[in-house]
């Protein structure tokens, strides 16, 4: 997600920063800009960043101001109706909003808006944010996303932008990461940091969850703290674990430290003996980085990974196993021939490709393959944004360590303790993230409203998983 306010190349930094971002969505993707007619123009469709901007196309997308947003969808299906941004029109002038993150309560909501005679074009949850913005009763935009955001309930992160301004909007527990950034005269919000670094932008700070900032050509305006400051915050630990991209900073944290320090914590809790250590790539290569050098073992590159393989590939034969986990890594014979090999990764979710990927560095000539997880155990489904599946599809939750040991086929199985994850990613903040997905509670402000199963999520992970 990405917004742009005050340079005449508006819609190419969004575009480029979506280039950025494009791990957090890989369906579809979208540029909406005002012209200086203030007229809004848009380019959506489904597929890559670089598959759907042509120059031509980008030339097309003028104006000061633009808004982007790369999609991966989850329970809203493949339409064109939910690709973002969205543009709509209100009584006080037309916006456009790009959201990341899902609405909990967006079921009952959009009961209770269809009922006063709302009408959906979509099936995102992102469009009952909009009917609550047009039915507002201020004159006054800012103050009707006051009244919107004491509404809904749930993960958002928002760009809005209308005529001369661009909203960044952040929910009361900031689940998702939201930062502002600046190049010369012109003012960005992106989802990460990593989209800055590309366009030459510097960071200014990060949303502050329940915030609002006001930002005009001229700079940020103005920013309120919606609700008042939370007693705690639930910034998702998944950002740190999986999504978020390595060079990025999240949460105030250089995501790549973070990782880092996982497999530090997982090798001080681990004592199996192994002759190497390969990471999964690429999440789990800072963390198998980390846990080699405090366990005082060598790392070696013993996958490699296929950078250029499309999620639209079909298999040409069933009868071929394992095809699809092959396309994307291979094995290095000579590193793994022979060894004791103890594999990092950042999760487990089904089990599936893990089981996969067990049995293709045997076949390599392994004596034996220890799988070590630098997070703990996935035993509940996600509410706000994370692509999990619902909860008996989650291997954790279906059986204990030593069953998903002989499930995937591996000599032995551990992972990070949920006292381990706490350690590193609360040890320089003084924040509380979410770890529902670990068992360790929802929210009590949205236990209630998680029971209703959310239609879309605005914007996934990156990838789909296994």
């Amino acid at each position: 997600m990405v917004g742009v306010i005050g340079d005449p190349e508006a819609s190419r930094f969004a575009y480029l920063s979506l280039y950025a971002l494009q791990h957090r969505g890989q369906e579809a993707c979208g540029i909406i800009s005002i012209d200086d007619d203030k007229k809004f123009l848009s380019h959506k469709s489904f597929g890559l960043v670089g598959e759907i901007f042509s120059k031509d196309q980008l030339d097309a997308l003028h104006g000061t101001q633009a808004i982007g947003h790369n999609r991966y969808a989850t329970h809203g299906g493949r339409s064109v109706q939910n690709i973002q941004p969205f543009s709509f029109n209100t009584s006080i002038g037309p916006l456009a909003i790009a959201h990341n993150g899902n609405l909990t309560n967006s079921t009952r909501l959009r009961r209770e808006l269809e009922a006063q005679g709302s009408i959906f074009q979509s099936t995102s949850d992102t469009e009952v944010f909009m009917h609550l913005l047009a039915k507002g009763s201020s004159d006054d935009l800012q103050e009707r996303i006051v009244e919107a955001m004491s509404k809904v309930q749930g993960a958002y992160s928002l760009a809005l932008m209308g005529l001369g301004v661009l909203f960044a909007i952040r929910d009361p527990y900031g689940f998702r990461p939201l930062v502002i950034g600046k190049r010369k005269n012109a003012y960005i919000v992106v989802s990460e940091t990593c989209a800055l670094d590309l366009i030459d932008a510097e960071l200014v700070r990060e949303v502050e969850p329940g915030e609002v900032v006001k930002i005009t050509p001229q700079g940020i305006e103005s920013s309120l703290i919606v609700g008042g400051k939370k007693e705690r915050s639930a910034f998702c630990s998944f950002e740190s674990i999986y999504f978020s991209r390595p060079d990025s900073k999240v949460y105030g944290q250089h995501v790549y430290g973070v990782r880092k320090k996982l497999g530090e914590e997982l090798a001080l809790e681990d004592n199996v003996d192994a002759d190497v250590v390969i990471a999964v790539p690429d999440s789990g290569v800072p963390m198998a980085i980390g846990y080699a050098a405090k366990a005082q073992l060598p790392f070696e590159v013993g996958l490699v990974r296929n950078h250029y393989v499309g999620r639209t590939f079909i298999e040409p034969n069933q009868a071929i196993r394992d095809f699809g986990v092959k396309l994307k890594l291979n094995p290095i014979r000579d590193v793994l021939y022979d060894k004791r090999v103890l594999v990092v990764d950042d999760s487990i979710v089904r089990g599936t490709t893990s089981t996969k990927i067990v049995r293709m560095i045997r076949n390599a000539g392994a004596k034996e393959v220890h799988m070590r997880i630098a997070s703990p155990p996935i035993t509940h489904s996600c509410y706000f944004g994370v692509d999990t599946p619902q909860r008996e599809n989650l291997l954790a939750a279906q059986y204990h360590i030593k069953e998903m040991c002989e499930f995937i086929g591996a000599d032995s199985l551990a992972f990070l303790s949920t006292e381990g994850l706490k350690k590193v990613l609360e040890d320089q903040s003084e924040q509380k993230y979410c770890m529902g997905c670990f068992g360790q509670g929802y929210l009590e402000a949205v236990n209630d409203e998680i029971k209703e199963q959310p239609t879309d999520q605005a914007d996934g992970p990156g990838l789909r998983y296994p």
